[in-house]
């Protein structure tokens, strides 16, 4: 029983690995030699929740230390993001990161008003740009 309980233990310590890096390494080399823009989206939007997930959990670490099951929240948390029948991570991007980037890049209408008359400055057009690009791709997705 304590070789079975052993091995349990070092499948379950590399189960994270192998789910939050091995395969979605690989299917992100899969998606970008393939001609579909929707696996693409689904793995870049992985790699951002990713990276803000690891960026996070560095951040909060003397917290998450008091959580026992953090590890395993964090890996089925993962496994929804990979797993490509759900598309969590595309989910999760266009759910909240897109709509928060839309309002926070979206050209307001004193913008657009000065933009017309002419006195409008790099942010503004570098903001009215960031914001045309999101937009659009909501567009041609769903053209597609």
């Amino acid at each position: 029983m304590g070789r079975l309980w052993s091995l349990a233990a070092h499948l379950h310590t590399l189960a994270g690995p192998a789910t939050m890096l091995l395969y979605p390494l690989y299917a992100s080399v899969i998606a970008m030699e393939s001609t579909s823009k929707v696996d693409d989206e689904q793995w870049l939007a992985y790699w951002i929740l990713y990276s803000f997930l690891t960026l996070a959990e560095m951040l909060l670490q003397p917290l998450l230390e008091w959580i026992p099951i953090w590890y395993d929240m964090k890996l089925a948390f993962v496994v929804w993001l990979v797993i490509p029948q759900f598309r969590g991570a595309a989910f999760i991007y266009e759910r909240f990161v897109r709509q928060k980037l839309i309002k926070r890049y979206a050209p307001s209408p004193s913008a657009s008003a000065s933009a017309s008359a002419g006195g409008i400055g790099p942010s503004a057009k570098m903001k009215n740009k960031f914001a045309d690009i999101i937009s659009s791709k909501k567009g041609e997705r769903e053209a597609s």
